[in-house]
């Protein structure tokens, strides 16, 4: 330590000037850096509690940036983006969605509620490719079943000439006439509304409904009605 001795007052005071101001901006910019992520972590609550799922993502993962390791940011971006992703997937955005719950992940692997939501958008974005894929027929199916539909109006029309007949008549054979059509609007309804049933399973899941499925009418068909 003579060594010291030999050195210039001014010298040494300044080296433990800078030692001491090494020592100082240290500790100070572990106090910014909490700022920071406070500052980050305090807008993206804000931002949740006001139902802004996009700037409180943006938030918590400013913090993350300066701060990969603070629990509250962790937690807060997790929240956001099961939130954000709920948004875009209520919006058709299933590609953002799953980018969304993806990041998310990648902050928390563990996430059951994020594990879920891409579980369920990702069998939706699957049952919109199948009705995209299968459009032309699902459009010439739902035409037929409305024509079809349109058809009983015809049929209930001569129905109730019968009566109004009947009216006038009080002839038997215009009640029995009468009950025939109804008969006939009975089996048609029938026959329609398991085709919607089939329909209907087709359009949420692309593949029909078992026959046990379906009402007890007969089976079901997409095909022409005859």
């Amino acid at each position: 330590m003579k060594w010291l001795l030999v050195l210039p007052h001014m010298f040494i005071y300044r080296v433990i000037f800078v030692l001491w101001s090494a020592v100082a901006l240290s500790g100070c910019a572990g106090s910014i850096e909490r700022w920071i992520v406070d500052t980050r972590v305090h807008q993206g609550d804000v931002a949740l509690e006001r139902g802004n799922a996009a700037d409180a993502a943006l938030a918590y993962r400013l913090a993350l940036r300066v701060n990969p390791n603070s629990a509250p940011a962790r937690a807060g971006y997790v929240q956001a983006a099961a939130e954000l992703a709920r948004v875009q997937y209520g919006k058709g955005s299933f590609d953002d969605a799953l980018a969304t719950v993806d990041r998310g992940l990648a902050v928390d692997p563990q996430s059951a509620a994020l594990a879920a939501l891409k579980v369920t958008i990702e069998q939706a974005k699957l049952k919109r490719e199948i009705v995209l894929t299968n459009y032309p027929t699902y459009r010439a199916s739902v035409q037929e079943i409305a024509h079809a539909y349109a058809q009983l109006n015809a049929t209930n029309a001569l129905l109730l000439r019968s009566l109004k007949r009947f009216g006038y008549t009080f002839d038997a054979r215009d009640l029995t006439a009468a009950i025939k059509r109804s008969y006939e609007l009975q089996l048609e309804i029938a026959k329609n509304t398991n085709r919607l049933i089939v329909y209907r399973q087709l359009v949420t899941s692309g593949a029909p409904e078992m026959p046990e499925q379906t009402t007890t009418f007969g089976a079901a068909s997409l095909l022409p009605l005859p």
